[in-house]
């Protein structure tokens, strides 16, 4: 439990520091919008090519892990439309209670990946979220598609996850990877550079956006969606990378991943196609808040 605790608590601390300094306004309101867009369009594809290009890849099942991810999609998909009577009573809360309960924060999900398990764990957990990724964006798209009847916006959306910094960081790390070209040796010591600030920049800005004003009209979908979220997909997790005999390695950042908090993006997503943004902001601070308690408790008992 102390290797747990000791490894995730800076992924929080950081998480906490961008809460306060936002707070105390510094350095100034227009620096968390420009880090994060830094974050998400430069630093964290650079160090997912970086990572992934130099990766040892021969011993890790791309087709048992994608397999899992995917099962794991479908699980959370089906428990979250069962327990909609339960947790969300219109069709626009809906989709920001499915979003909270099988989207997952990226940011969180890769520095909680290097600080438990270390390179070896980043690079499977960039493959996890290559395949997450674009799964996920599809299944959230249809469901505003078809609660919120917002079929215009469906092709821009779906143009968008094609465009995602993330997925093509990711298939272009793999691609290097794999074709045995790698990172010229000119780009390497710069991408090197620019990876190390991915993470405690990303993690700064998660905590930026935290705002805990939102939270008490929202209580029945944020305990509903963090149930599914937080408890019923690590517990999915486990289940199916025992039925699939999958290494520990990658069982592990499966279950890392399914316990992660919901994705800040969720918001953007849930204002762009009508649904209900103020609830979806207070399940992301309700989630990221409850996960700093649930996420060591749940990798200490199901890993």
């Amino acid at each position: 439990m102390y290797e747990i605790v000791s490894a995730l608590w800076p992924v929080f601390a950081l998480i906490l520091l961008g809460y306060i300094a936002r707070r105390m306004d510094f350095p100034g309101e227009s620096f968390w919008c420009q880090a994060e867009k830094a974050t998400y369009f430069i630093l964290f594809p650079v160090l997912l090519v970086y990572k992934l290009s130099q990766a040892d890849m021969s011993a890790v099942a791309l087709d048992v892990i994608a397999l899992s991810v995917i099962l794991l999609i479908i699980a959370g998909s089906l428990i979250t439309f069962l327990l909609k009577p339960v947790i969300s009573s219109n069709a626009e809360g809906f989709t920001s209670v499915y979003q909270g309960s099988v989207r997952f924060n990226t940011y969180v999900g890769l520095a909680a990946s290097a600080a438990l398990f270390g390179s070896d764990g980043l690079a499977i957990a960039a493959v996890i979220m290559a395949i997450m990724i674009p799964s996920l964006n599809l299944c959230c798209v249809l469901v505003f598609a078809v609660y919120t009847h917002k079929d215009k916006g469906v092709s821009s959306a779906l143009t968008a996850v094609a465009k995602n910094p993330l997925i093509i960081g990711s298939l272009t790390g793999l691609l290097l990877n794999q074709s045995g070209l790698g990172l010229p040796g000119f780009v390497e010591p710069v991408f090197e550079l620019l990876s190390r600030m991915a993470l405690p920049l990303g993690l700064l800005a998660v905590g930026a956006g935290l705002s805990f004003k939102v939270l008490k009209d929202c209580s029945k979908e944020l305990v509903g969606s963090s149930v599914v979220k937080l408890l019923l997909m690590p517990l999915i997790a486990v289940g199916i990378t025992t039925v699939l005999e999958l290494d520990p390695l990658s069982s592990q950042l499966l279950l890392l991943y399914a316990a992660l908090p919901t994705a800040t993006s969720a918001y953007i997503l849930a204002r762009q196609m009508g649904g209900d943004a103020p609830m979806m902001a207070a399940i992301i601070t309700g989630q990221t808040l409850i996960s700093m308690c649930t996420m060591p408790l749940v990798i200490l008992l199901l890993a």
